[in-house]
C-alpha cells in the first residue's frame, strides 16, 4: 500500500515536471493550448523543440510527436 505522503511527493513531482515541460515548449513558440496538451503527454520534449527549429509548423510537430 502507497503512503499517502509518499503519493502527494510523486503528484507534486509529476506536476513540476509538466510545469517544467509546459515552459520549455511555450519557450519553443508552441500556443499555449498544444503546449498544455504535449506537456502532459509521454512525446520526447526534445524532438518537440527540434521540430519546431527545424521549421515544421506546431500542428504538424505535434501530429507527428502524438
Amino acid at each position: 500500500m502507497v503512503e499517502p505522503t509518499r503519493t502527494i511527493e510523486v503528484d507534486g513531482e509529476q506536476a513540476r515536471v509538466a510545469s517544467w515541460r509546459l515552459h520549455v515548449l511555450i519557450e519553443a513558440g508552441y500556443p499555449l493550448s498544444l503546449a498544455e496538451h504535449l506537456a502532459h503527454s509521454e512525446i520526447d520534449l526534445h524532438r518537440a523543440v527540434e521540430l519546431i527549429l527545424r521549421g515544421c509548423c506546431h500542428e504538424t510537430a505535434a501530429e507527428i510527436l502524438l
